[in-house]
Parts: C-alpha cells; structure tokens; sequence
C-alpha cells in the first residue's frame, strides 16, 4: 500500500474499511467479515444459552432468526465465490444455533437433518438463494436500475435454441479477479438453476418456493 500525499497531510490507506455494516478488506477476502460476523453471533449465542431452559422452542427460534440468521443473511451475496474455509465458519455458527434451537448435543455431527427439519438452507445455498432472487426481481423491474443492467438475456439466438435456453442471463467475458462481480455472479447463478425455475413469469412467491426447495436437495 502507498501513501497519499496532498497539500499538507498524507492520507494512510487502510487494510480494511466498514460500509453499510460490511467489513471490506483491500484484498477483497471478506476474511474481517466473516471474522466480525462470527464474533457477535457466538456473542448471542452464549447469551440466548443462559436463558435457554426459560424458552419455548418456538421463542428459541424466534430469537436466534433475530440475532443470528439476520446477521448471516446481511449482504451475504458479497459472499459469492470467497475461500470454503470462510464459508465454514459461518456455516459452524448456523450449526451451532441450530444445536440451541434443537437442544441437542454440541458432539453430533450430522447436522443436515438438523437444518432441513428447521427449513434453514446451509450458508453457501442462502448465497445462492440471494442472488437467484435477486435476478428474478431484476428481471421482473423490481431492483434497482444499477443492478438490473447487469440481467440481459444471452445474446445467443440461434436457430432451434430451447425455450429454455432463450431464458438464460449473457454472463461477460472478463478476468479471473471479477468473477465474483454481480455482474458476473448473478447470470451464473441464475443460468445453473433448471429450467422450471429459471422462469421469469413465475411470481416471486412461486419462484422463492421452487428455489428453496431445490437448494434444498
């Protein structure tokens, strides 16, 4: 990093900044992030576990929705394409209040049923989840105008194409470091899905439910 000098001061960059809540590291790693995130989550969590016999199931959940899966779920489309091992982290956090909602042992292992008997998507398909939907409302002129520019369909028309192949997003061409832009991130995201989901016609209550399911399998 290189100091900024003007008239009379100099201006030290920094290795990280805080922009809407989101720690953004120089490297774009979201290492501080996930880091911060971690950090106040387990902060609920032996919070909630003090009160825990006082709960009913239903209020457990309640609140760990509050002060945990809103805190996983805040600008998580930044996550898209970032290191498994930090994924992992906030995945051992989703796991660890699902274990406090369930009351079960912090020794099981087999946390899959777990999640899928609370309808909670794991951490890398609430990524997916986010920026599917948000292509379906950019599709559909329900975001805003800077993020809908990015969703066009392919410019490829060739003869006998599939109806649903007509559906799928133009992803750019562009270099490896861009690969987790929007840009490039969300026709990605949306040209993966099957093609019963990939339907812009589809309300987005209809579509969030045929997502969910699928991210679920």
């Amino acid at each position: 990093m290189v100091d900024i000098y003007l008239v009379s001061a100099s201006l030290l960059p920094l290795s990280a900044v805080r922009n809407l809540g989101v720690t953004i590291d120089s490297r774009l790693t979201m290492v501080d992030n996930v880091s911060a995130v971690c950090r106040a989550c387990y902060f609920q969590l032996r919070q909630l576990r003090l009160i825990l016999q006082s709960l009913t199931s239903e209020a457990a959940t309640s609140l760990v929705h509050v002060f945990i899966s809103c805190r996983l779920d805040y600008c998580n489309a930044l996550l898209y394409g970032i290191a498994d091992c930090q994924l992992q982290r906030l995945q051992s956090v989703q796991n660890a209040a699902a274990r406090l909602v369930t009351r079960l042992w912090r020794t099981k292992h087999i946390i899959t049923p777990i999640l899928k008997s609370l309808h909670w998507l794991p951490i890398r398909q609430r990524v997916t989840y986010k920026l599917a939907t948000l292509v379906h409302k950019c599709i559909n002129g329900r975001a805003p105008e800077y993020l809908a520019e990015f969703c066009h369909p392919s410019i490829d028309r060739r003869p006998g194409m599939r109806l649903a192949d007509s559906r799928k997003l133009h992803v750019p061409h562009t270099q490896t470091s861009f690969v987790r832009s929007f840009a490039i991130a969300s026709p990605r995201t949306w040209n993966n899905l099957p093609d019963a989901i990939r339907d812009s016609s589809l309300s987005f209550l209809t579509f969030a439910k045929l997502l969910k399911s699928y991210l679920f399998v």
